[in-house]
């Protein structure tokens, strides 16, 4: 080596110093040493202020953009959409079903299927038993699509399709639900 490139070297080796000296490995101990930028830069300097955004609005404080939102513990609601006002609804159909002395084991009101969380139908109710279940659609044409969907398995009469896919009445059985239906409104 030579002595000319003494000096530069020198300068790389305080460089790799410096750099070494201002990493991450300070654990935040009061006797740890200060480096020489934090001894040279002053702390009494006032806070420039904030310039407006590009709307005009002042940007948020350092401290506002370092927060994290909060979100809600739980999902929001699911919305449905409305029944039309002529179709009767999922309920009041199983309970017609129950005065007419139909089988209507073991209710559940599924309705939050509906939604884009469950099975994504677009109905407006759900009403599911074991021996039939009974769909209120917003509109005639939203019926009509499932009901073609479901082939033989199921019966509409407006707005409201009934299913028998998962049902266990039997084939015989299922004109005196349909004809219920059509009793209703």
């Amino acid at each position: 080596m030579t002595t000319r490139n003494l000096p530069a070297l020198g300068i790389l080796l305080v460089a790799v110093a410096l750099t070494a000296g201002c990493g991450s490995d300070d654990d935040g101990r009061p006797n740890a040493t200060p480096s020489v930028s934090s001894e040279a830069a002053p702390t009494d300097l006032p806070t420039p202020p904030a310039s407006p955004g590009v709307d005009g609005a002042t940007p948020p404080s350092a401290a506002a953009q370092g927060t994290t939102q909060r979100r809600p513990a739980s999902p929001p609601p699911v919305v449905l959409p409305k029944r039309p006002a002529s179709a009767p609804g999922a309920k009041q159909v199983v309970d017609a079903f129950r005065a007419a002395g139909l089988k209507v084991p073991h209710p559940k009101d599924r309705s939050v299927d509906c939604g884009p969380d469950g099975l994504g139908l677009g109905c407006s109710e759900l009403m599911a038993t074991d021996a039939v279940t009974v769909y209120v659609f917003p509109d005639e044409t939203s019926a009509s699509d499932i009901a073609e969907t479901w082939g033989g398995q199921s019966y509409r009469r407006g707005a409201v399709v009934l299913n028998y896919l998962e049902a266990k009445t039997p084939a015989a059985d299922r004109p005196r639900y349909e004809r219920v239906l059509n009793g209703l409104g």
